[in-house]
């Protein structure tokens, strides 16, 4: 997945990054995409995980004993992905949060500074 958010150095020098507030909304909605992605393998994979051989013969009980170890391995590492996707759309949320508070501060203060100037 690119990282469509503009993280450019700021002017003067200084360290950290600015955000394109416009393009977060549509970042974020790829990552719930992929979110969402992640959720249905995660119910497709329980079944893999939950498997029950179709007969009593050797050969079926094998296959349950291959099939659910890496049914149960697939859950555990999509879970870390979910949980790894959710952290990144929670700072993204939050980033963008910020940016509309500065952004309306800054409106504010100019609002401020022009009206002081009449």
């Amino acid at each position: 997945m690119g990282n469509e958010v503009n993280m450019s150095a700021p002017a003067g020098g200084g360290g950290g990054f600015t955000f394109d507030a416009g393009k977060i909304d549509g970042v974020i909605k790829k990552w719930q995409d992929l979110q969402a992605d992640l959720k249905r393998d995660y119910d497709d994979a329980n079944l893999m995980a939950n498997v029950k051989a179709p007969g009593k013969e050797f050969a079926s009980s094998d296959w349950e004993k291959l099939a659910n170890p890496s049914g149960k391995a697939f859950l555990e590492q999509n879970r870390k992905m979910q949980e790894y996707v959710k952290n990144y759309i929670d700072a993204l949320t939050a980033a963008k949060q910020k940016i509309t508070t500065k952004e309306s501060d800054t409106q504010a203060d100019l609002s401020k500074t022009g009206n002081q100037a009449t």
